[in-house]
């Protein structure tokens, strides 16, 4: 008789248990493919919203491409800071000390509205400014900064949005997250409708669409955690703690700020890049724009995978379970890398079509398929950085990880850029994109191999220790 999900969780918290590789192999495709399933709607949010803008005009397009890596980098750190807390729930629940788990939650909770507050005030700063810093022409400034502004305005459902579900994620459910992310992509395709079609507010409107759609799913997402969920659910305690204890921050700093440093410095990388690219007039930002919403479609499923990986490797960490820990680690590398190869060769072999989805611009079209398939053949390279970088988030050990992503993006991606672009335009940028991903999955994978990452003190001291 198969295991369930929830009984093949158990036997990773449970002293003493062993694992056949095919129950590890079991859990880990049933916790990967809900995961696949959100990433995958998330994705289809982003190309609504490029396909519903695109259709209008190249330049609205435009607009959006433009600040896409802004937003990336807001979003990075929002998602780094929620990740300082859910990865600790993930440490908690593998302890069997689904109490203090639930502790975590609602400090992670009070914590992030403060850090949204602060996050989205410097958005709303910056916003009339930033397309002009971009070097963008005239034309897009003004609907660049209007969507950037509604962006930053919903950064505090976006943080705790990234909190709940991670947490849900980090305990072993995912079927919830990843059901209401499929919700979430349906709401935006009708608010999108409405507002962009409708009332014929354009960039604006793609912008409150899904804004709109992010606010009904968290209400939902939070309700059902704090209420439903059989071992988060806030009802279980008499006391509901809510300020943030130091022990717990400092914890949360360990983890989270190498990260949030990590992606904020990798998408002013980005962001300088843009900066390249935005000369290059508006067929390269709407062709570079739309070819990484279709390049996403590539990658998300790698990054399903790798959230298996954080909940796993973080739980059997809780559990004290070192050798657990590289198991699944090991299975979840070679299930993401397989899966994005695979990804690689149908984006490579559809890449006209796959950009026909979004646009109607033939010259758009045809630069976007060049580039996508210099970009296929860096989808394995990709996935093992991904799912390497999520093990050692799992593992709580990210400075190490995060230094080398620096390094890998600044040293060989920037450099290669500023090579190439001058020369070989837009494709020169992929070129360098996909050579700095080859280089870091190979590094990633070498730190992998090692076995520093997963170093477990004592667990009866450690139990203790996340107890106080």
């Amino acid at each position: 008789m198969a295991y369930t999900k929830d009984e093949l969780l158990a036997l990773v918290r449970e002293a003493g248990s062993e694992m056949t590789l095919r129950q590890k192999l079991r859990l880990t495709v049933l916790l990967a493919i809900p995961a696949i399933i959100a990433h995958f709607s998330i994705i289809a949010m982003q190309m609504i919203d490029a396909a519903m803008l695109g259709h209008l005009s190249t330049t609205k397009a435009s607009a959006v491409g433009l600040v896409s890596t802004t937003i990336w980098l807001f979003g990075g750190l929002s998602a780094a800071f929620a990740a300082g807390f859910s990865v600790q729930v993930a440490h908690r629940v593998g302890a069997g000390d689904n109490k203090g788990a639930r502790s975590v939650i609602r400090q992670g909770l009070f914590s992030g509205i403060i850090f949204a507050i602060l996050l989205g005030s410097i958005g709303l700063a910056i916003a009339p400014h930033l397309p002009h810093w971009l070097g963008a022409s005239e034309t897009i400034c003004h609907d660049a900064s209007r969507y950037f502004t509604i962006f930053s305005l919903g950064l505090p459902f976006t943080i705790t949005n990234n909190i709940a579900a991670g947490s849900l994620r980090c305990s072993g459910n995912v079927k919830v997250p990843s059901i209401l992310m499929v919700i979430m992509c349906c709401l935006d395709i009708c608010f999108n409708y409405i507002f962009i079609y409708r009332m014929d507010m354009g960039t604006d409107g793609a912008a409150l669409g899904t804004l709109l759609a992010y606010v009904f799913i968290v209400i939902f997402m939070v309700g059902y955690m704090t209420l439903k969920d059989k071992l988060l659910n806030f009802r279980q305690d008499e006391v509901l703690d809510f300020i943030p204890k130091v022990k717990i921050l400092k914890k949360t700093g360990r983890i989270g700020f190498p990260i949030g440093l990590e992606r904020g410095v990798m998408c002013t990388a980005q962001i300088a890049i843009s900066s390249i690219i935005a000369p290059l007039g508006s067929i390269a930002i709407a062709a570079n724009s739309f070819a990484i919403n279709v390049e996403s479609l590539c990658y998300m499923p790698g990054y399903g995978v790798a959230e298996a990986s954080t909940t796993l490797v973080g739980q059997s960490k809780g559990a004290s379970k070192r050798n657990l820990m590289h198991s699944f680690a090991w299975i979840c590398m070679a299930l993401g890398v397989g899966i994005m190869a695979f990804m690689g060769l149908i984006m490579w072999l559809f890449a006209p079509e796959m950009m026909s989805l979004i646009t109607l611009d033939e010259a758009v079209i045809e630069l976007g398929t060049e580039i996508l398939r210099i970009e296929a053949w860096a989808e394995p390279g990709f996935a093992a950085a991904i799912i390497a970088m999520s093990v050692f988030v799992g593992a709580g050990k990210t400075l190490i990880p995060s230094l080398m992503n620096l390094g890998s993006i600044w040293i060989v991606r920037v450099s290669l850029t500023l090579l190439l672009a001058p020369t070989m335009g837009l494709r020169g940028v992929w070129i360098a994109m996909a050579i700095e991903l080859c280089f870091r999955g190979i590094i990633f994978t070498a730190r992998l191999c090692t076995r520093k990452w997963s170093f477990i003190k004592d667990r009866s001291k450690l139990n203790d220790k996340m107890k106080n």
